[in-house]
C-alpha cells in the first residue's frame, strides 16, 4: 500500500516540479501569455508577470524533493523514526496550502477569476490530497 500512495505522491508532484521548472526557464506553458499564466497559478490582485524565476526553481526544487521523500517513506526499513517525522512537514504545508485555499481572507488576497476557479477545482484539492497522502505514508510507517 506504502509504494502505491508514494508513487502516485511523487507523479504528481513530478509533474508540478517540471512545471515549475519550465516556469523558472521563462517558458509559459501551458498558456502562450505570461500575464493571463500568472493571473491562472499565481492569482493575486492585478498580478502581470510570472514570480522571479529563481522562486519558480526553488519551488521545483523543493517539490521534486517532497517527491523524493514520498518515495523514501514507501520503504519502511529506511531512515527510521527521523524520516518518518520528516513526512510530516511536507504532509502539514500542503494541508495548510489546501485548507487556506478554502479561505475568505486567501479569495481577497488571490481575486483573479482563473486563479479563483482553478484553485477551487484542482489547486487546493491537490494539496489536501497530498497532505493526507503524506499523513498516510507517515502513518503505514508508524504501524
Amino acid at each position: 500500500m506504502s509504494m502505491l500512495v508514494s508513487s502516485l505522491l511523487f507523479i504528481a508532484l513530478l509533474a508540478v516540479s517540471v512545471a515549475h521548472f519550465l516556469w523558472s526557464l521563462g517558458r509559459t506553458w501551458p498558456i502562450r501569455d505570461e500575464k493571463l499564466l500568472a493571473q491562472t497559478v499565481v492569482g493575486f490582485k492585478d498580478v502581470e508577470r510570472m514570480p522571479p524565476r529563481l522562486a519558480s526553481f526553488a519551488l521545483a526544487v523543493a517539490i521534486l524533493a517532497a517527491g523524493i521523500l514520498a518515495l523514501a517513506l514507501a520503504d519502511h526499513d529506511a531512515g527510521g523514526l527521523g524520516l518518518t517525522l520528516l513526512g510530516l512537514v511536507p504532509a502539514a504545508v500542503f494541508l495548510a496550502r489546501g485548507i487556506v485555499g478554502y479561505t475568505p481572507w486567501w479569495a481577497a488576497l488571490t481575486p483573479e477569476p482563473n486563479f479563483r476557479l482553478n484553485d477551487a477545482r484542482v489547486y487546493s484539492p491537490l494539496c489536501i490530497a497530498l497532505g493526507l497522502g503524506f499523513l498516510t505514508l507517515v502513518g503505514l510507517r508508524l504501524v
